[in-house]
């Protein structure tokens, strides 16, 4: 009887709200704030996917690479990915009917009695239907879970990526910057070489031999600070490749100039760019989840039902436990109602609107870094080159200044301060130069970074702003 009344339940009971899924609003621009001109057309993803290409280094891209295979946090991330994609299946699986079989051989005796045999085989199914979506919000929320975690371990990706080339750049500037101290270091030697005959000589003071002494010694003190930063990269570049620290000197630890990136970058419009960044899509995937837990949640207050039945096989010899006087068969439906939980489950509910809410908020706060992001990427990358700009001239200037104060000091036409201002003039611009060559080529990276390239999305269907 109660087999048959439960359509007749099922209609009495109705069907649950239906709530927005729209993504909360967020302004977005048009186009850039910090760019002059607007791209004429969106540029394609695939063209970010492995932008350190660009800076045609070899060791950098043999570097992002294997980081890309070994760091600790991608394999984490990947970890996570599987575990959120096994629960899926988990919740996968409620939604359609559960089969065991079981079988046992009894054999008692009680006293002097005649022992007794008893032989049992059989099969239980169970099916729970999910009338009002409970089952199924719970799969949705596990399969936007799933989502998010790819999203994130693409997140994952973008972001070490460009820590390993933005430690490469500062490691290569810290070599090239060396260099120069190295270089400057040679020519105050020199200097102080010349000085020391003239105060030899009488042409000049014990006072200019003492400065030229505390100028070489001040650039000496100079080259640990380099060279004890340049350790730390090439310490920092071996555990994000995971390797120990040290395994990467051999094949880092000669100089080379800091590669710079080609200047075809065309930006996507900032709607675009949003679709690319993976941690935008991992906070939509967490409103999705956090909507069908709400669901799921509102569910629970309805009633639920289940289906059961039994086929079995139960006799006294095993000879006869094939006959059809062993057979045994039950079937089952049961209905439960939640009648009074002192406003547990509407609690509950309520504590999944909250959640939901706080999903929004992130993906809000989401959308508005990505853009921040790139908007400082722009400013930064626009004012180093300008910067880059103005030091390149000012270097050549004092590179020429620097060769005519020795030159005229030498034939005591200049005292020695003149010399010792344009050295430190010389040394001063050419490390700026270098430092700030490798910030630009860093910006180029944090730019990439900010552009969500690093990754090739996959096709889904979403619906960002």
């Amino acid at each position: 009887m109660l087999v048959t009344a439960l359509p007749a339940m099922l209609l009495a009971c109705g069907t649950l709200p239906v709530r927005d899924a729209a993504l909360p609003q967020t302004p977005i621009p048009s186009a850039w704030f910090s760019l002059a001109t607007p791209p004429p057309v969106p540029q394609p993803a695939s063209s970010l996917a492995l932008w350190w290409q660009r800076f045609g280094d070899e060791q950098l891209t043999a570097l992002i690479t294997r980081s890309l295979l070994a760091n600790t946090d991608v394999r984490s991330a990947q970890a996570a990915l599987q575990q959120a994609r096994a629960l899926r299946d988990v919740k996968s699986a409620s939604l359609g009917p559960s089969l065991s079989a079981a079988a046992s051989a009894q054999h008692s005796q009680t006293g002097g009695n005649t022992a007794v045999n008893n032989f049992q085989a059989g099969f239980d199914a169970s099916w729970e239907p999910d009338v009002f979506g409970g089952n199924r919000s719970a799969l949705n929320a596990a399969e936007a879970d799933a989502r998010a975690a790819a999203a994130s371990l693409a997140s994952v990706q973008v972001s070490l990526a460009a820590e390993v080339a933005v430690t490469y750049m500062d490691l290569r500037g810290l070599q090239a910057r060396l260099a120069i101290a190295r270089t400057s270091l040679a020519t105050q030697t020199e200097t102080l070489q010349i000085t020391r005959w003239r105060v030899q000589a009488g042409l000049a003071s014990s006072l200019d031999e003492e400065q030229a002494i505390a100028a070489s010694e001040q650039t000496r003190a100079l080259i640990p600070t380099l060279q004890t930063s340049a350790a730390q990269d090439l310490s920092s570049l071996a555990v994000l490749a995971g390797l120990a620290p040290g395994a990467l000197q051999d094949t880092l630890g000669l100089p080379a100039a800091v590669p710079q990136a080609a200047g075809d970058l065309a930006l996507a419009f900032p709607a675009d760019t949003l679709r690319q960044r993976p941690d935008v899509r991992a906070a939509e995937h967490r409103v999705s989840a956090a909507l069908a837990r709400v669901s799921q949640a509102d569910a629970a207050r309805y009633p639920g039902f289940q289906i059961s039945g039994s086929l079995g096989l139960n006799a006294l010899t095993l000879g006869s436990l094939g006959s059809s006087a062993s057979v045994a068969r039950a079937l089952l439906a049961s209905v439960s109602v939640p009648l009074f939980d002192g406003g547990a489950l509407r609690a509950q509910v309520r504590a999944q609107e909250a959640a939901l809410e706080q999903a929004r908020v992130a993906y809000q706060a989401a959308v508005l870094t990505a853009l921040k992001d790139v908007e400082d990427a722009l400013v930064s990358l626009q004012g180093n080159r300008e910067r880059l700009a103005s030091l390149q001239t000012a270097a050549d200037a004092a590179f020429n200044a620097d060769l005519l104060a020795r030159q005229r000091y030498t034939s005591g036409l200049i005292d020695f301060i003149s010399v010792l201002e344009t050295q430190r003039t010389l040394l001063a611009t050419q490390d700026s130069v270098e430092s700030t060559r490798a910030s630009l080529s860093a910006d180029h990276v944090r730019l990439y970074k900010a552009l969500g390239g690093g990754w090739t999305p996959a096709a889904e269907t979403t619906s960002h702003p």
